[in-house]
């Protein structure tokens, strides 16, 4: 089960000397075979590395233990971190519990059912007031039976055949099913992860299923995009983004439920404070500091800079990040950085390149808390324990979508720099397995985690963790997509919640109010096979832009028509050019398209995404052409 029995190993917990020699033999994962001919060494040498580096400082604690929860603790805290603390009798500010349930889909709503009931029963065995039902909420019950009574008196059909199916399922044999390398397969976001798993196991997936054999090559996944384009991870505006954590949370715990794995988490400890400005400094006070100097920044600057080093200098390195740097002075260096990287004062062109790549893992270790969270650590490592790789990727990209934006963004450009390593494997000998051994001690070993691990298992564990390091490596662009089941619940939130948001630019807000003024003729055509609609680009052109609309109209075609008017509207050749290109690169449009209000905060749309369709779903929405933010300004 997905527990917390798979949380890190200690930095002094080394298998026997034959294991760490030997590539993956046995395993009762159902990729074991599939790792066959990749070896380990790199990750044994790596915590060799790590526990040689930290030995004087064993003591040091960055994290409090974590304590073991009572009964109903870990569901309480699960529907507060979902959103549904009114479910557990506490006073709520807005109906948004309410709201959130309406947009669940069967398989979510069984999940949350289940946990209220466990919550439910541990609270009547402390002889404390019953907990609302969700079927009250539904209107699916008498809402004086508790949850339990209702469970066994009027089982509702959906999670009895769920929980049906969770039993069955311990039995019998989900392993990987055959995957041709040489194709490319399917990932479908516009269907929920559960519900698609809760087909699979109805019909003749268990059956047919058998092992992957070669674990060298794989798969390649496409999303295919449908009328609404795809949504990527920053396309979405801050109010919507911050809706997301809480449906995928509930997502991924209804596909574990479908699974038959348990999602357990860890309890967010206190962290401990430090007198050091960058090492051991929790993100988001790095970011506070650095916001200061750089405004928006998003990354801390140190990483940036240790990365900025080794792309300029490392990349082409022979066995650059596995080669360990000289421990006295990577220590040596993290207290000149400490003295003088906000002066300026620090030289990175006199060091060497092992041991700024030292210094970027030690930076990563020496977070107060796990880069990818002390709560869902023990999550993203019992991934592995999933048999299907696309039911793996499913559950990565739902850990993502979950994790805090400073660790997420933090994540991305690290994974974005090991990529470019990979890139150069022919120059520096790191291939993706390489890079994911070497790598995978330092994210999932935390020197202030409990440490719970059955005998035996560590090596299971190790190469579980490095094959988790290698999909996040490999699939991060899909890993990064905000699936089109969770815009369209976010939109469905929204229009619950009838909220107007805020925007800081007067000008948008202004021609916001100027919408809506044909609400009920827009309502009436909505099957219309065509529209004219006007784009606004205020900051570019005082006049609007007016656009026909039909069923092949996109994006793409509408920024066309843009840049064609700009020229016909006499802007000058040069800054025509220089707008519509960006770093030099006519590839990347420095134009976007933004879907603005109604149903949605602001949305960055997909280029190949069709209008007309995006018209019927969010009709009270403004369209507004910006300038890439990622691109120079031109004005």
């Amino acid at each position: 089960s997905l527990s917390s029995r798979h949380c890190p190993w200690k930095m002094n917990q080394l298998p026997p000397k034959s294991a760490v020699a030997s590539p993956v033999s046995e395993s009762t994962n159902s990729r074991g075979e599939a790792l066959d001919s990749l070896s380990m060494d790199s990750f044994w040498l790596e915590v060799e590395n790590i526990k040689q580096s930290t030995e004087a400082e064993q003591e040091e604690c960055s994290l409090a233990d974590v304590k073991t929860q009572e009964e109903g603790e870990a569901e309480a805290e699960w529907l507060q971190d979902a959103g549904l603390a009114e479910l557990l009798g506490e006073p709520a500010g807005d109906k948004d519990n309410l709201v959130l349930l309406s947009t669940l889909t069967r398989t979510q709503a069984a999940a949350v059912q289940r946990r209220l009931d466990t919550y439910s029963r541990s609270r009547r065995r402390r002889n404390k007031h019953p907990v609302r039902d969700v079927r009250d909420i539904f209107a699916a019950g008498s809402s004086q039976d508790t949850a339990a009574e209702k469970e066994e008196s009027s089982p509702d059909p959906l999670w009895h055949n769920l929980r049906t199916s969770n039993t069955q399922r311990k039995t019998q044999d989900y392993s990987c099913t055959v995957r041709n390398p040489g194709k490319e397969e399917v990932f479908n976001m516009d269907v929920a992860y559960s519900e698609q798993a809760a087909v699979l196991l109805k019909g003749s997936f268990l059956s047919e299923s058998r092992k992957l054999k070669d674990g060298n090559a794989l798969t390649r996944f496409k999303i295919p995009k449908g009328r609404l384009g795809v949504t990527r991870i920053g396309d979405l505006s801050a109010q919507d983004m911050k809706k997301i954590p809480t449906l995928a949370l509930i997502e991924l715990t209804a596909l574990c439920d479908i699974l038959g794995f348990e999602l357990k988490r860890n309890k967010a400890a206190k962290l401990k404070t430090t007198e050091k400005r960058l090492f051991g400094v929790p993100l988001n006070t790095l970011l506070e500091n650095d916001q200061k100097l750089l405004p928006n920044t998003k990354v801390p600057l140190l990483l940036q800079a240790l990365l900025s080093c080794l792309e300029k200098r490392g990349l082409e390195t022979e066995g650059i990040l596995r080669v360990s740097g000289s421990q006295t002075r990577i220590k040596s260096l993290e207290q000149k950085l400490e003295r003088d990287f906000y002066s300026g004062l620090f030289r990175w062109d006199d060091v060497h390149q092992n041991d700024v790549s030292g210094l970027l893992k030690r930076f990563i270790r020496e977070l107060p808390a796990p880069l990818l969270t002390a709560e869902y650590l023990p999550a993203f490592a019992a991934v592995q324990n999933i048999p299907d790789l696309k039911q793996r990727l499913q559950a990565l990209n739902l850990l993502i979508l979950i994790l805090p934006e400073s660790n997420r963004n933090t994540l991305k450009a690290l994974l974005e720099f090991l990529s470019k390593v990979v890139a150069r494997e022919k120059n520096n000998k790191m291939n993706l397995w390489n890079v994911s051994t070497v790598m995978a001690p330092n994210l999932f070993m935390h020197k202030g985690l409990p440490n719970k691990i059955p005998e035996g298992k560590e090596k299971q564990l190790a190469e579980g963790a490095a094959d988790v390091v290698r999909m996040m490596i490999h699939y991060q662009d899909l890993l990064w997509t905000v699936s089109s089941f969770l815009v369209a619940q976010v939109r469905k939130l929204n229009e619950s919640n009838s909220k107007r948001y805020q925007f800081c630019d007067k000008r948008i807000k202004n021609l916001l109010r100027k919408i809506h003024a044909d609400k009920d003729k827009v309502e009436k055509n909505q099957g219309e096979p065509s529209k004219v609609v006007k784009v606004h680009a205020s900051l570019l052109l005082k006049d609007s832009l007016e656009v026909h609309l039909n069923n092949a109209t996109r994006v793409a075609d509408v920024l066309r028509q843009f840049q064609k008017n700009l020229c016909q509207n006499g802007w000058n050749i040069v800054n025509t050019v220089n707008l519509l290109k960006c770093n030099n690169s006519t590839e990347c449009t420095n134009l976007l398209l933004y879907e603005v209000g109604g149903n949605i905060g602001e949305h960055c749309l997909d280029p190949d995404t069709y209008l007309l369709d995006l018209y019927h779903i969010n009709p009270h929405a403004e369209w507004i052409i910006k300038q890439n933010p990622s691109c120079p300004r031109m004005f």
